[in-house]
């Protein structure tokens, strides 16, 4: 509602507060007019919007007006400059408004204003030169373009962040205060604040360091200089300050080692620095701070040990918090006399050694943070006896041994993060007696055994993670029995069994993590419905069943990977339901039907993998409307039809491999649109026929690996095949593709690893576009009609070479010797040419056949165990090696095969420097 009618109508009001109501509109102009003998007017904490009525200001009508408080509304523009007309006001308070401007200097003739609250506004610069002095103003006067006036909290103090008595606004909501305030010794501020006991300046925007001064004010009690742009050092004169309990300078730019000085603060309770730029080490002297309770240096760059000294002087030490520095030494055991100790974060440093059993003394230790060092040895049994703990965090260290199954007498722990050591053996029985237990992580580990069944039982678990460990045996089968869970990660195991049947009816369901693993049963009963869950993974295992349309009501789920399973039938339609998914993989499995048209509403998928499953069918145009896809996998299925030109919409696609299908006709050229494709184009092995559309391949510029083998194609290659300079990997073998190979430009740049051609119809001399490919490590042009000459240039020019084979071409003339620079080669195949002369004696000193190398040393592109591969004839019969079988037998695979020319049958002495031949 907006201001009341009535109350203008009320006449005589001396004290009016409507404050924290919810009144909205535009304070009436004629309020001092129908309100004349008002003293208290506090409509603060309400909606009120507009100007400030300057009729406010009127002196005239509001003689008696004392106190003013338009604070926590939604008032704009500037501030009327008549306020400083009303001579009786002593407390004016404009706070958490939408102001802007200069702050009038007429301000500053308000003779007996004491509060005066301007915070959280939008102010901008002005002349202070103008502003007269405000004597009434405890301790602080408006000089030093400053613009905010901080208002006393109580006497002798100054109090300038953003609380104000309606409350703190949320920090993100709070505007800066000020844009520049500098403190100088010589100023009024200085001279007149030595009675100060509170000073309060937090989230002002300071800069210009902390003043000296400050140590010339014996009384003070309290010093906030926290949240500003300070920077500079710590004076060593604020440990004169006899009466300090509360300093708190954290997040202001502070550069300078901790002053011993401070060590002189007998009454100091509370010292917060963290967040500067601290640096040296935490001084001994800091043991004279005898009355200290809680200590954060957190976020800094402190180093060397922690002094020992400071947890035997120190006996009210409540939170002990230095966190992410630079610290190193051992954790000092006298930590076990600081008996009042409630939080200890020593997280993020160097620290190495063990842990001390004597932390097990801190009967009142709540939360207990030790990760992210280099701490070595076993987790302390000694550690049971802290019956208050509530956290314990001891992830990313060295710590080895087993779990110490005292954990199950810490009743009051709630989260146990062990994650990411060397720890071994079974988690213990005796955690199932933590029943506040809600967070579990005891992942990257070596433990093993399997899980206590009853983990979980009657509690309300919400994060669990076991992934990357030896476990063995089913998961617990109450794990979610508080239907809480919300992450449960148990990927990369050895467990068996079915899946825990709550989880079908945990609807808190955020992340699960179960792939590498052999799970069985039926996955229909093992998940229902999960409206929140974001991420599933259960890849890799063997469960069975059909896909319930009920995924489709998973509708925030963004990635489902149930690849490597044996689940069969179809996909439902229903799948198209799960508008959040941008990842789905069903790979590997026995799904049969075809891939439903309803998969094109997944406008944010960017991987699709339904490869090596039974798909039939035609590949849906409607994919073509996702239009984030990256990744298309649909190889290794039956697939039939033309690839739809659709597809070519696809602008952000970098991999597509529909491989391994029943694909028949010409390639679209419509696939030319897909100019990011990157890493891989795969369409072997199907039915494709016609020429390479050369307008569209001309435009693959990004593309490392294209494969087209084993289809139908002809004609010839296109012109501009090695404008593909990215391209590492080619491969167009088993095809009828013909003519001569394409000359390259002279500015080409090979970056080719990996050629194969075989088996087609090829004519003309060697292809000399390869001259310059010194990355090429396997050629393969045998079964081809290539003529004339080996290139001497082979030699020098492909250095890498480690497969070569013409096999079954029309090659002329000598074997030249300069085939003997090829230091890395292992396999040669010249079988079925033309070849004369005699064998080079200079073939013993091929480097790579007198040591051998097993082929897993094959420097090969990252790709080359999927998609690389030896075709050679040996001892007269066709011999087809996968790179990946031979890794997998470590075979030594090395040798020359000559046969079915015209060459001597001398065969030189010197080959019989060539002991690596193995085959």
């Amino acid at each position: 509602m907006s201001f009341p009618d009535f109350i203008l109508k009320s006449g005589n009001i001396t004290y009016l507060d409507l404050s924290q109501n919810i009144l909205f509109g535009q304070i009436p102009n004629t309020l001092p007019a129908k309100l004349p003998n008002l003293m208290y007017l506090n409509l603060s904490i309400n909606a009120f919007s507009g100007p400030i009525p300057p009729s406010l200001g009127n002196i005239s009508r509001l003689r008696s007006l004392t106190s003013l408080d338009l604070g926590n509304n939604g008032f704009k523009d500037s501030i009327p400059p008549q306020f400083g007309d009303l001579s009786g006001l002593v407390d004016l308070r404009l706070y958490n408004n939408n102001l802007v401007g200069a702050i009038p200097h007429q301000l500053s003739r308000l003779p007996k204003i004491v509060h005066f609250d301007l915070g959280a506004n939008y102010l901008t610069d002005q002349d202070f030169a103008k502003f007269s002095p405000m004597p009434t103003l405890p301790g602080l006067h408006p000089q030093e373009r400053q613009h905010h006036l901080p208002r006393p909290v109580a006497e002798h103090s100054v109090r300038a962040d953003t609380e104000h008595a309606a409350g703190q606004a949320p920090e993100s909501d709070v505007p800066q205060l000020v844009h520049q305030c500098v403190l100088r010794p010589d100023s009024a501020v200085a001279r007149e604040v030595t009675k100060l006991q509170d000073l309060r300046m937090a989230a002002n925007n300071l800069t210009g360091g902390v003043p000296e001064f400050l140590g010339s004010m014996p009384q003070l009690r309290i010093l906030e200089l926290g949240d500003n742009q300070l920077g500079g050092p710590i004076p060593p004169v604020l440990g004169q300050l006899p009466m300090l309990q509360r300093l708190d300078i954290k997040n202001s730019g502070l550069v300078s080692t901790l002053p011993p000085e401070l060590g002189n603060l007998k009454n100091l309770t509370y010292l917060e620095l963290s967040l500067n730029q601290l640096s040296g080490g935490l001084p001994p002297a800091f043991a004279g701070m005898h009355s200290i309770k809680d200590l954060g240096i957190a976020t800094n760059n402190l180093t060397g040990e922690i002094p020992p000294v400071l947890f035997t002087s120190w006996p009210e030490l409540v939170s002990f918090q230095v966190q992410n520095n630079s610290l190193t030494g051992k954790i000092p055991p006298e930590l076990g006399k600081a008996r009042k100790l409630q939080f200890l974060y020593l997280f993020t440093n160097k620290l190495n050694g063990s842990i001390p059993t004597e932390i097990g003394e801190l009967e009142n230790l709540e939360q207990l943070d030790l990760s992210d060092n280099s701490l070595t040895g076993p987790i302390p049994s000694s550690l049971g006896k802290l019956k208050q703990l509530i956290k314990l965090a001891l992830f990313f260290n060295n710590l080895t041994g087993t779990i110490p199954p005292e954990i199950g007498n810490m009743t009051a722990l709630q989260s146990f993060d062990v994650n990411t050591n060397s720890l071994q053996g079974e988690l213990p029985a005796t955690i199932t007696a933590l029943r506040n237990l809600q967070y579990l992580a005891v992942f990257d580990n070596h433990m093993s055994g399997t899980i206590p069944p009853d983990l979980g039982k009657g509690l309300a678990l919400q994060h669990v993670s076991f992934t990357n460990n030896r476990f063995s045996g089913e998961l617990p089968r109450h794990l979610c029995d508080g239907f809480a869970l919300d992450h449960l990660t148990a990927n990369y195991n050895n467990f068996t069994g079915t899946l825990p049947p709550c989880l079908k009816n945990c609807t808190a369901l955020y992340r699960v993590r179960l792939e590498k693993n052999h799970f069985t049963g039926d996955i229909s009963e093992a998940f229902g419905v999960h409206p929140s869950l974001d991420y599933l993974d259960v890849s890799g295992s063997k469960l069975t069943g059909k896909l319930s349309s009920d995924w489709g009501q998973c509708i925030n789920l963004t990635l489902l990977h149930l690849d490597g399973n044996r689940i069969s039938g179809g996909i439902p339609a229903a799948f198209g339901s799960m508008t959040s998914l941008q990842s789905l993989s069903l790979a590997g499995n026995n799904l049969t039907g075809g891939v439903p048209l309803d998969l094109g509403h997944l406008s944010l998928l960017f991987n699709l993998n339904l490869s090596h499953n039974s798909f039939s069918g035609p590949i849906p145009a409607s994919l073509g409307n996702n239009s984030k896809l990256q990744k298309i996998d649909l190889s290794g299925n039956m697939l039939n039809g033309m690839i739809p030109v659709a597809l070519g919409k696809l602008d952000a696609l970098i991999f597509l491999d529909l491989s391994k299908n029943r694909l028949s006709g010409q390639i679209p050229s419509e696939l030319g649109n897909l100019v990011q494709l990157q890493i891989l184009l795969d369409l072997s092995s199907n039915f494709l026929s016609g020429w390479i559309p050369q307008a569209a391949f001309c435009k693959l510029l990004s593309i490392q690996i294209l494969i087209l083998s084993n289809n139908q194609m002809t004609g010839k290659l296109p012109d501009c095949l090695w404008d593909l300079e990215n391209l590492q990997f080619l491969d167009l073998s088993h095809n009828a593709f013909s003519g001569q190979i394409p000359a390259a430009k002279t500015s080409y740049s090979c970056s080719l690893t990996s050629v194969h051609l075989s088996n087609n119809d090829f004519t003309g001399v060697f292809p000399s576009a390869l001259e310059g490919c010194k990355k090429l490590i396997n050629l393969d042009i045998g079964n081809n009609r290539f003529f004339g000459d080996i290139p001497i240039w082979i030699g020098k020019g492909l250095p890498s070479l480690k497969i070569l084979s013409l096999k079954s071409n029309n090659f002329s003339g000598e074997i030249p010797s300069e085939l003997s620079q090829l230091s890395q080669l292992q396999l040669l195949d010249m079988t079925n040419n033309g070849l004369t002369g005699l064998i080079p004696r200079s073939f013993g000193n091929l480097t790579s056949m007198k040591n051998p190398k097993l082929i897993s040393s094959l420097e090969l592109l990252q790709w080359s165990s999927n998609h690389d591969r030896i075709n050679t004839i040996w001892k007269g019969k066709e011999q087809n090696f996968e790179i990946k079988t031979f890794a997998i037998e470590i075979q030594l695979v090395t040798g020359i095969s000559l046969s079915g020319n015209s060459l001597s049958q001398c065969i030189p002495d010197e080959l019989m420097n060539l002991k690596a031949f193995n085959f």
